[in-house]
């Protein structure tokens, strides 16, 4: 026991140092926005977009804003994952780059969509061959013997196309034309926690809000049946180079 509790004192100790020098290696915009927010407190949404907006202000480049949210689930039970996909109210401000498993008519299709690469065999291989630029893949059903087959290349990267987010489905150009438009598909990791983009520093509160509802939202109506007490545990905004903001949401 005494082991243990040393063995925490030197980590408790480590992460403090380590803070330290991220501190002093900020630039003085982000020590001033890290004051700004604070640590501990879940702010009413008006007041943490409103926050959110100020801190994300002033840089050079339109940053992305990112939600965070924390599950209460089980991430070990099958039963209890959470995954999808949603084409949010405001759009997230960005164009993603697709390809489709298809072909023939399909592939005409999803080329005229907006997919960057169409077929099957070719790009199967071309994949296999170590390209991956590219955001989201989209597969007809009937391609999925042979996709199947990339699993191990792209699922680590979370580009496996899945029936359960969208991106396998026989009405290919539709999908196509959802997803590069910026429609956005989530899982939850290891930890029970959902990451997902909701737009763009550029965007208004008011238009950050309604994406951020929307999502929470669909959030709530995919809760797994067998996920006991509260279930939308936290939500934690922040853009590309800025701190998060948590907001206090209905644990529903």
């Amino acid at each position: 026991m005494a082991k243990e509790k040393a063995a925490e004192a030197v980590q408790a100790s480590g992460g403090r140092k380590k803070r330290g020098r991220s501190m002093r290696r900020m630039g003085r915009r982000q020590r001033e926005n890290l004051k700004k927010v604070e640590r501990n407190k879940a702010y009413e949404v008006d007041e943490g977009i409103k926050l959110l907006k100020d801190v994300t202000g002033g840089t050079k480049f339109d940053q992305t804003i990112n939600v965070a949210v924390h599950l209460g689930i089980d991430p070990r039970h099958a039963d209890q994952l959470v995954r999808g996909s949603i084409s949010l109210p405001k759009g997230i401000g960005k164009k993603k780059k697709v390809i489709a498993f298809c072909d023939g008519a399909d592939a005409d299709a999803a080329k005229a969509a907006g997919a960057i690469e169409a077929g099957i065999d070719d790009l199967v291989e071309k994949i296999n061959g170590g390209w991956q630029d590219f955001d989201v893949a989209i597969a007809h059903p009937r391609a999925m013997g042979k996709v199947g087959k990339l699993g191990r290349v792209l699922g680590p990267s979370g580009k496996m196309p899945s029936p359960k987010n969208g991106t396998v489905t026989p009405n290919v150009g539709d999908a196509v034309k959802e997803f590069a438009a910026g429609k956005i598909d989530f899982r939850n990791d290891a930890g029970g926690n959902i990451h997902a983009v909701v737009g763009r520093a550029s965007f208004s509160a008011e238009d950050l809000k309604e994406n951020l509802k929307a999502f929470v939202d669909h959030l709530r109506r995919l809760k797994p049946s067998t996920a006991k007490g509260a279930y939308i545990k936290k939500v934690c905004v922040s853009g590309t180079m800025s701190p998060g903001v948590m907001l206090q949401v209905e644990q529903q």
